[in-house]
């Protein structure tokens, strides 16, 4: 039990992690392994790209929306 304490949250957890924070919900056992047990530049670094993803996404949705409206 004790090797799953430490260790720290995997690609996947953090992911969730990540999108949970975008959306304003998260548990608090998460929350609180991502603070005793996650490295904050892993979370900058995901959260930066996950925004960078998020506005390229926007981005594209608007050019096609406004390519199908003729604008």
């Amino acid at each position: 039990m004790d090797d799953q304490q430490n260790k720290p949250p995997t690609f996947w957890q953090m992911l969730h992690s990540v999108l949970a924070a975008a959306f304003g919900v998260q548990s608090g056992k998460n929350r609180a392994r991502d603070f005793s047990q996650g490295k904050p530049s892993h979370f900058i670094a995901m959260g930066i790209l996950f925004t960078l993803v998020f506005v390229l996404l926007l981005y594209a949705l608007v050019r096609v929306v406004l390519h199908f409206a003729g604008l």
